[in-house]
């Protein structure tokens, strides 16, 4: 009997504890919510954006155009008609130096949660639209003959207060 008192005792105390902790956590969460959008901070985050620096090689452009139309363009409007990206763009311009890049492929995301399992999504898409991975890596290596990937970056976009 004792042994059922003291039992019964503790999951009283261990269910009052746990319902304090709970409570304690909401108080926290709404404490750094409020904190977090009171940032003193002087811009808002907004969508993000993966560019692709691109050099074609000397007189290449137009046909490495004729296969961004081909897959880029492709694969990127079955994405955004999937809501997978947001938008895409190709900028084009005069390379500043031999060593530059003459080419943007940019591909804009709603926020970095949008990453999260990209490549399981992307993946369905290139088999869709360009074919099984023998198909895509053929076009990777003829791809090479026309370009060289000058680098990379993931960029969030930012709007000023």
């Amino acid at each position: 009997m004792k042994f059922t008192k003291t039992f019964s005792a503790a999951i009283i105390i261990a269910a009052t504890a746990g319902a304090v902790s709970i409570c304690s956590a909401q108080n926290s969460a709404s404490a750094a919510v409020t904190t977090a959008s009171q940032s003193t901070a002087p811009y808002t985050e907004g969508a993000v954006w993966q560019i692709t620096m691109v050099k074609t090689k000397p007189g290449m452009g137009d046909d490495y155009l004729k296969a961004l139309a081909r897959i880029f363009k492709s694969t990127n409007d079955e994405a955004k008609k999937q809501g997978i990206i947001t938008d895409y763009k190709i900028l084009i311009g005069d390379a500043a130096t031999q060593q530059d890049y003459d080419m943007l492929l940019m591909i804009q995301y709603p926020n970095m949660a949008a990453l999260d399992g990209l490549r399981d999504k992307i993946d369905l898409i290139g088999d869709k639209m360009i074919g099984n991975d023998d198909q895509q890596r053929q076009l990777a290596v003829k791809r090479l003959e026309i370009r060289e990937i000058m680098g990379d970056k993931t960029m969030r976009e930012i709007t000023l207060k």
